[in-house]
């Protein structure tokens, strides 16, 4: 590290450590009186993550399972019992309530509720689907709830490679010399192609229904998908996370099979016809009498220059495109970035005319999962290079100082990485609004993690995360007085989970649990204390004052 360097990072420091001091003094009076009437605050968690009972009451397995049985986790962690909410469901619905949430954001599992993927439904993961929602409602709280939180179905993904589904690869890879020959086909066959390529696309959209009929009558809030701007990257070009499929030399992990160049745009293209077939769905059939809305969830990290070199500048907004804008922009103006379909070129897909109009405007809010600031510059080179993945067809690199060699995590990333900087938040909401018409947006996730404590004690006392919230909360009410019109915001998470990137290495609970206890006791953190300090009407950043121990919880 050059001298230079050490200075430039010295004097960011400081000019940070300046920032939060004048912030933590401006925001003393905000409470929540201060957010619009309507403005909703929640915790969440997902499916996979908090519920365990990995294989009782007729669940089957999900490529979640698989994966983590198959010791692929961090520590070969697995979700086979976590938090155990299937079992404790109504013990986190008290807790949830004494904190004084609006909302709790939770997702459905595809296999618990149709095992196979399709067909039957399964009467148990139904009753319990229904119980959890009745108890919520029951207590004052609005479920939200994400049908697809990226536990895709394992038998699906054995049937036809799920979400990828090679069949469709091969109609996608048809020579375009090649494509009116379809058209000689006869009518039965090529209508027998159509569905088999769509087959993932229609047995979605099929759960999707089964959700809306059996609890639209009580769910207002519908997320259809779970971050699909970064599944396909971590399961198709790295392979770090399920179905671990890449190709030599992208893949961080060594795969078996897969296509690092091609398969990322081809399984995010199908996720987003999922998604808007699920909200044509959901419009046409339940809306009107439901009186629900419809969205997805993108995860929302923030892209910003490692210098002020225009080649880096320029390289931060393409990345924003890459991130962003890969959902975004068929969202809003009904085709990928102008900068995508450049530099990907024929690897990317096309939308159909009728693709196109289903697709524009699929959305009624959009969730934004926000937790970071990455700085990136300009690799020009990348493009150079005949064969390229995702990272590459970007051109750019990473600027460093979140990750590290020793691999202590998925991509190197360091423990301390989720340093605190809302104005990250603040710079991402303002593009939203200047470059995508200003949609409502929810923050389905926000939140700090804390490492367990070596001796395997309880871990109460987190002020690192209550100030973390207070920053992106403030940050929040900033954006939303400069026009933003975000109308939610949730804590990642509202109990320790296994994390999917990083197992029980890292905790995000507002309650802590036990995991080395049978019981799975939760026991209430000092950023629990505060969040329902503020939920209640206390200020923001309430004078420094010791907290006592929360007390636990074993229900």
């Amino acid at each position: 590290m050059t001298a230079a360097r050490v200075v430039f990072i010295c004097c960011a420091v400081l000019l940070a450590a300046a920032a939060a001091a004048s912030s933590s003094s401006s925001a003393a009076g905000i409470t929540r009186a201060d957010f619009p009437p309507e403005f909703i605050f929640g915790a969440g968690s997902s499916a996979y993550q908090v519920e365990g009972a990995f294989a009782e009451d007729g669940r089957k397995p999900s490529i979640w399972d698989t994966f983590s049985h198959s010791g692929y986790s961090v520590d070969g962690a697995t979700g086979d019992v976590t938090a155990d909410q299937y079992h404790k469901y109504k013990a986190n619905v008290k807790l949830l309530q004494e904190m004084g949430v609006d909302a709790y954001r939770m997702s459905i599992s595809w296999s618990r509720l149709i095992p196979d993927g399709r067909g039957a439904v399964n009467p148990k993961g139904l009753e319990y689907y229904n119980n959890l929602i009745d108890e919520l409602l029951s207590h004052g709280i609005q479920p939200h709830v994400t049908i697809y939180h990226f536990d895709f179905p394992q038998a699906l993904q054995d049937e036809y490679n799920g979400i990828l589904s090679p069949r469709f690869v091969y109609f996608l890879a048809t020579p375009l010399s090649l494509t009116p020959l379809l058209q000689l086909l006869p009518y039965e066959l090529k209508k027998n192609i159509a569905f088999a390529f769509l087959a993932m696309i229609e047995d979605f959209t099929a759960y999707a229904d089964v959700c809306f009929k059996n609890f639209g009558d009580r769910v207002k809030h519908w997320s259809t998908v779970n971050e699909p701007n970064i599944e396909p990257i971590g399961g198709y070009d790295q392979g770090i996370l399920p179905p671990r499929r890449c190709s030599f030399p992208f893949g961080v992990l060594s795969c078996d099979n897969g296509n690092s160049t091609t398969e990322p745009y081809i399984v995010a293209h199908h996720l987003l016809l999922a998604h808007s077939s699920a909200v044509s769905l959901y419009r046409e059939k339940y809306q009107a009498t439901q009186g629900g809305q419809i969205g997805l969830t993108l995860l929302g990290w923030w892209y910003e220059p490692g210098t002020q070199d225009p080649e880096d500048v320029a390289a931060a907004a393409r990345m924003n495109d890459f991130h962003i804008g890969w959902y975004m922009h068929p969202l809003v103006y009904g085709d990928y970035p102008t900068v995508m379909r450049k530099n990907v070129g024929s690897r990317l897909p096309s939308f159909t005319d009728e693709e196109s109009k289903r697709v524009l405007g699929s959305y009624d809010f959009v969730g934004f999962n926000h937790y970071v600031a990455i700085f990136v510059r300009a690799d020009l080179s990348k493009l150079d290079q005949s064969l390229r993945d995702y990272m590459g067809d970007a051109a750019v690199k990473y600027d460093l100082p979140f990750l590290k060699s020793d691999n202590e995590f998925p991509l190197g990333l360091r423990s301390d990485f989720m340093t605190s900087t809302p104005w990250a938040l603040k710079k991402m909401l303002n593009h939203l609004q200047e470059k995508y018409k200003n949609p409502i947006v929810m923050i389905h996730e926000n939140g700090a993690a804390g490492q367990p404590d070596p001796s395997g004690g309880n871990t109460y006392d987190d002020d690192f995360r209550s100030q973390y919230l207070q920053d992106y909360i403030e940050a929040t009410l900033q954006s939303i007085r400069n026009g933003s019109n975000v109308q939610g915001y949730f804590v990642w998470s509202f109990l320790d989970v296994f994390e999917y990137l990083f197992g029980y290495r890292l905790r995000f609970g507002l309650y802590g649990v036990d995991f080395a206890s049978p019981e799975r006791t939760r026991y209430q953190r000092h950023s629990a204390r505060w969040y329902a300090g503020f939920l209640r009407g206390g200020e923001l950043r309430p004078a420094a004052a010791a907290l006592p121990g929360g007390g636990a919880y074993s229900q």
